[in-house]
Parts: C-alpha cells; structure tokens; sequence
C-alpha cells in the first residue's frame, strides 16, 4: 500500500486523531512575523492549517497527494485544493507561476523521497517559509522495543539540509501523547495514517511489542525551519 493510500484510507478519522499536528500547527502560525495573503501548503491534507488560519486572506493553495484528504479540505472560492506529490518537479513548475507571501507544510516532509531536491524546489519559490518535519526520534521507544530503524531523517540531518538552501531558524520540539492503553496507542498508530504504510512485523511480534512497550505514551520529535 503506497502512503498516499494509507492517508486517504484513514481521512475521515485523521482530524479527530491527529493531536500533535494540531500542536504543531499552532506552533507554527505562533512563528509569523505577518498575516500573509497569499499561502501555499504542501501537505495540506483535510485541511488543519487552513481551518487554524484565523485572519482573511486573498489566496489559499493546498496541495495533497491524497484525494481522500483533498475531498475533506475546505473549499471556498479563496481556497485552491491541488492533486500532486511534492516529490514531482512537475508540480513546482507549476507552483512557481504563482506568487507566494508564504509556504508551509505541516507534518508531511518527512515523506519526501528526496528531501534535498524538495528543498532546492522550495527555495525557488521564493517566499518565507515554516516548515515541520517529524524526526527519527519520532517513535523511538516503539522502534527500540521493536528493533525497527526508523523510516524518517535524523534533526541532524535535516538540520544539514536545510543550511543548504535556507537561512533560517532551525528548532527542535519534542511532544508526547498519553494513552490510558497499549492497545489504544496501537489503534491511533493505525488509524491517524502515520505509520507510512509500514507494515514489517507479523501478530505474533505486533502482540509481543505491545506486551512490551515501556511507555504510556508515544514520542515525537518534530524540527521547525522558519
């Protein structure tokens, strides 16, 4: 199953579910200087960056991978929703006829093929960016029980990217989500879309991790570049 499938399987649970994106949105708005008017986010999914911008501006472009996602994002005649993959040069060909006061994306760059061909791509756009990537950190506890190497880039990596193509902040944030069970985490890992289609271990070995599992919670890690 390709990781847009697994997100637009999960779209109409993923906003209820998605906590630490909602954090991590509202840090992000908490790091703009301006109101800007015209906005782009990649990544936009159903909408949780848009629905969070509470000032009106002239132009709202929202790019997703997903089509499940992109069905539950707002719509307005304000608001643009984009079918594309951040991972095709193509779309920003296409991206850069327009002008843009800013360019976000909210948890969805760790899943780029080539974080360095999307940060060169970024950077020609040529606008301010608030960028937030979750790190390999994410999860660590549960891929250290489980022996698993973590799909997602180091901060360090990241953070080397980055100095490549941007002169900006680069901040790391880490956040934790209670659950009252194993099984109740399980369930969130499943049904928010954010395992990334990953799917290594068999039921004996998922029912022993769960058995497992040190924490009451998980950890994620997530580095802001703005």
């Amino acid at each position: 199953m390709k990781i847009s499938s697994e997100f637009s399987k999960h779209a109409s649970s993923y906003d209820s579910l998605n906590e630490i994106q909602n954090l991590v949105i509202k840090k992000m708005l908490s790091l703009l200087d301006s109101k800007p008017q015209r906005i782009l986010d990649l990544g936009c999914g159903s909408g949780a960056l848009c629905k969070s911008v509470d000032w009106k501006y002239k132009r709202f472009t929202g790019v997703d991978f997903a089509p499940g996602m992109l069905e539950l994002h707002p719509k307005s005649k304000n608001i643009e929703c984009v079918y594309g993959n951040f991972n095709d040069k193509t779309l920003f060909d296409n991206l850069a006829t327009y002008n843009y006061d800013y360019v976000f994306s909210a948890s969805a760059l760790q899943w780029a093929d080539n974080l360095d061909e999307v940060f060169k791509s970024i950077k020609e756009l040529n606008a301010p960016i608030v960028l937030a990537i979750f790190t390999s950190n994410t999860f660590k506890a549960l891929n250290e029980t489980a022996s698993l190497e973590s799909l997602l880039r180091s901060a360090q990596e990241i953070k080397k990217l980055q100095e490549k193509y941007f002169n900006a902040n680069f901040e790391v944030v880490n956040y934790k989500l209670e659950f009252e069970s194993v099984r109740d985490m399980f369930k969130y890992i499943k049904r928010s879309g954010v395992s990334g289609s990953r799917k290594v271990l068999s039921l004996k070995e998922t029912k022993s991790l769960m058995s497992e599992y040190p924490l009451s919670y998980l950890e994620f890690e997530v580095a802001f570049i703005y």
